[in-house]
């Protein structure tokens, strides 16, 4: 066999490898949005916390300025505090890339804050998180939301 045809074979098998990893990678991304969700549903702020990189830094539409790290459970303990409970309604992904270590998510994602009666207003936002591979483990380092809005160029 040419030394070219090795090359290209070569290319071919690390290609589809990579393209396998980065399918691989994607689908674990969007398991850990969703268990992201279930934390905060389930009320583990514990394991949640854990989902976040040591350095994070991001800007929720809750809150007036960015939070680190120590601040990302502020949300939650705000409504739980007055004996609310967190609620999904729909996961909608929207776009995902990932790039050797880092990847970035895009999803919508409609939830409710609801009270004894399971009564409470649903509201829709924009989620982004930048995502940083430590090892075999993921880890939120950066992320911004805001409410979902009429598109004004529609």
């Amino acid at each position: 066999m040419s030394r070219c045809f090795l090359f290209v074979l070569f290319l071919a098998i690390a290609e589809h490898v990579f393209s396998s990893e980065t399918s691989g990678d994607k689908q674990t991304l969007w398991d850990l949005e969703r268990a992201y969700w279930r934390y905060v549903e389930d009320n583990d702020l514990v394991t949640y916390s854990n989902l976040w990189h040591k350095n994070f830094v991001g800007w929720p539409w809750v809150s007036s300025e960015p939070v680190r790290k120590d601040h990302v459970t502020d949300w939650i303990t705000s409504q739980t505090s007055k004996g609310l409970r967190f609620k999904v309604d729909e996961f909608k992904p929207a776009a995902i890339e990932v790039t050797g270590d880092v990847a970035f998510t895009c999803y919508r994602i409609t939830v409710k804050w609801v009270d004894k009666d399971g009564k409470g207003a649903a509201h829709t936002s924009r989620v982004t998180h930048a995502w940083l591979r430590s090892g075999k483990d993921w880890r939120i380092i950066g992320g911004m939301s805001m409410p979902e809005a009429e598109n004004p160029a529609k």
